[in-house]
């Protein structure tokens, strides 16, 4: 698991597959959520303005992140 750092209380989801590198750009954050492919703290999660805060913990592709307030 990796931890990836955000500045504010809060990132949307869409935001922090793009910090973290798991996507290139936001079409492809929109495809993966659409197929089911991400999951949100062990549920999957399709919404790509989904808020998330510190603690949270995304899964994609194997890959595991954790959100980490500066």
């Amino acid at each position: 698991m990796r931890e990836v750092e955000i500045r504010d209380d809060m990132i949307r989801l869409g935001q922090l597959l793009k910090l973290a590198g798991l996507v290139e750009h936001g079409a492809e954050a929109k495809a993966l959520l659409e197929d089911g492919q991400v999951e949100v703290n062990g549920a999957v999660e399709t919404r790509r303005g989904k808020q998330l805060v510190e603690g949270d913990e995304i899964v994609l592709g194997g890959e595991v992140v954790r959100v980490v307030a500066h």
